[in-house]
């Protein structure tokens, strides 16, 4: 049995930690977010400003000879200034462009440069309207929120090799799945460059650099390939429960790294080179995570690479990059070429799992954030997807997914409510034991302990069930969090996207009354206090079941434990009010379940005991 001093310390720490994670998103998150989106609408509305003053002009810098080994810093060399920000349909008109058409991206690839920087993904939308603008996932590095992905050649000093203002030449017109795009360039000096770029009818793009040397000396290259991403995304999760940020595989291995972290890696001394997270590996991939989305490059399987995440803080940039090995590349018509393969899409887990099983990339179904139980999240969600196919319904899935694994679980919870039940049934016994030694905690102890043993029951019977559900709910909780599936998936109702918190709120009486709280959202204080205050209906049905369901547990003897208790489902209330409706209804309908089985435990404990003994 679990002391009553260690009862006590158990629940004042649940309640010091839930009151932490409320204090800390209230306090802390909520208007470090409100801080990001202001600094975003200041920053988009100055670009308007200087637009409409210049013209709708913009200037580039110059030219670079060549780049050079160790150049692939975060701007290539002659790249745009982020300073000189512009809008990005102004962007997408400062350099000639082949249109990309594909079955799930559009958008072309910049001939200044060579690089995709203009990426869109057509099944995806920002909002659950109809003719909101699909999600853009790559945009010019000079407009805001600048995202590329681009490959290349570094080399000694004195060899020019493309740049970022050198401007390829080619005869394709739209680059899809059945017609490649080839791009050459000739430095002038023996050295003519190819770049054939394809596209299959998913997300990956294969870019293949080949160099072929015409001159009269040997000439050394190293294939690179590079993501680069100005500023923080749009909207970042800012949360521990799901990684954003770098993320490569290397020699087998997975490695997450948080913005913070790469940039915490930087030297902030002017003139100073920046310091990186290096990696080695033979194969693998590296790149930058979104929660939905992923754009990385990949190396061939037999590949010696070495691996960066890198930030530069002259440009607030993130890289995440892999250079090759040198190479000779002889005189007289010698070559050599290197086959990137470049990915930029949605995280769709059955189509990571098919490039990890078709084009032999290690882990790369692990670019969804799993967490520590992907060995449980994995089955979980693939059985989610697989209800979904025939259902139809995410919400629906989601319900019958829950009752699935309750199922699963059932012995375990059996045992775990059985002995709830026992020990809410010596309530009585306990309150008269309490009364008649409340002063004598010894005494008191030892005649429970009596008790139990009378009674044949074990109060530590209750909690191992529980310990060994915890690693369960918490990876069906990444299932719901972290897929895409339920991206803009709607259920029934009020409830048309179950990635997004509820959308009706009592502060309005769920909009009996004429007025939106969300208009008010912006503003200092009062928005942070509203977007706090701004419970749903189903926000407030998994609290009202989460107290029915601690109704049906016994009373703890202690009353400060028991106030805990009863205060408990007010706080996970609000915590999870801001919450993904899609968490809060499995929440809600996992509560109702325990409770229809709790109660149907209680009812058969019952009628054992008013069942006549045999003669």
């Amino acid at each position: 049995m679990m002391p009553q001093t260690d009862k006590k310390n158990m629940i004042i720490a649940i309640v010091i930690s839930a009151a932490i994670i409320f204090g800390w998103q209230f306090f802390y998150e909520l208007p470090k977010a409100e801080k990001l989106r202001a600094a975003q609408e200041a920053q988009q509305a100055e670009l308007a400003q200087q637009q409409a003053a210049a013209g709708n002009t913009t200037t580039t810098t110059g030219a670079t000879s060549g780049a050079t080994a160790g150049t692939t810093g975060a701007l290539a060399p002659g790249d745009t200034a982020v300073n000189q920000q512009v809008p990005r349909e102004i962007a997408l008109t400062q350099s000639p462009r082949i249109a990309i058409d594909a079955s799930k991206i559009k958008g072309s690839v910049a001939l200044k440069g060579g690089r995709i920087d203009d990426l869109v993904l057509k099944n995806y939308r920002d909002t659950i309207e109809p003719n909101s603008p699909n999600v853009v996932l790559l945009t010019p590095t000079n407009s805001l929120h600048g995202y590329i992905a681009e490959t290349g050649w570094v080399a000694a000093a004195g060899i020019v090799t493309p740049t970022a203002e050198t401007v390829w030449s080619t005869t394709g017109t739209t680059l899809t799945r059945e017609t490649p795009l080839t791009l050459t360039w000739d430095n002038g000096a023996g050295l003519v460059f190819t770049r054939k770029i394809s596209v299959d009818d998913g997300y990956m793009f294969k870019v293949e650099d080949s160099v072929a040397n015409n001159g009269g000396a040997t000439v050394a290259l190293a294939p690179y390939s590079r993501v680069v991403r100005f500023g923080l995304p749009p909207s970042p999760s800012q949360t521990y429960v799901l990684h954003e940020g770098p993320m490569g595989v290397f020699d087998g291995t997975l490695n997450e790294e948080k913005y913070g972290t790469v940039k915490d890696q930087a030297i902030d001394a002017e003139g100073a080179e920046p310091k990186s997270m290096n990696f080695t590996s033979t194969g693998g991939w590296v790149g930058i995570s979104d929660k939905y989305w992923l754009v990385a490059q990949v190396a061939p399987a037999d590949a010696k690479l070495t691996a960066r995440y890198l930030y530069e803080p002259k440009f607030d940039s993130y890289q995440a990059d892999y250079t090759g090995e040198m190479r000779d590349v002889a005189a007289g018509g010698g070559s050599t070429s290197f086959a990137h393969q470049i990915f930029a899409g949605a995280k769709e887990v059955s189509l990571l799992e098919h490039y990890r099983d078709n084009l032999n990339i290690p882990l790369f179904e692990r670019a969804v954030d799993f967490g520590w139980f992907f060995f449980l999240t994995k089955p979980l969600h693939a059985f989610l997807d697989w209800i979904v196919r025939y259902i139809g319904n995410m919400g629906v899935a989601i319900l019958l997914l829950t009752v699935c694994v309750k199922a699963v679980m059932f012995p375990l919870a059996n045992k775990s409510y059985a002995s709830m039940s026992k020990m809410k049934a010596l309530q009585p016994q306990m309150a008269a034991l309490k009364e008649q030694y409340g002063e004598d905690k010894a005494r008191f102890q030892q005649e429970m302990m009596a008790l139990y043993k009378k009674e044949k029951v074990n109060p530590a019977a209750g909690c191992l069930p529980i310990v060994v559900q915890i690693p369960v709910f918490y990876a069906l909780y990444k299932v719901l969090y972290v897929t895409i599936d339920m991206r803009q998936a709607p259920f029934f109702g009020w409830i048309h996207d179950l990635s997004m918190p509820d959308p009706t709120t009592f502060l309005n009486l769920f909009g009996l009354i004429p007025w939106e709280p969300a208009l008010y959202l912006h503003t200092p204080v009062l928005g942070t206090l509203i977007h706090f205050l701004s419970i749903g209906v189903w926000p407030l049905i998994m609290g009202f079941t989460m107290w029915a369901q601690m109704r049906l547990n016994p009373t703890p003897p202690d009353p400060v434990q028991a106030k805990m208790f009863a205060i408990m489902p007010f706080i996970f209330t609000f915590m999870l009010g801001t919450m993904p409706a899609g968490l809060v209804i499995y929440w809600a309908w996992n509560n109702t379940l325990s409770i229809a089985q709790q109660k149907y435990i209680m009812y058969r404990q019952e009628k054992a005991k008013t069942k006549p003994a045999k003669a």
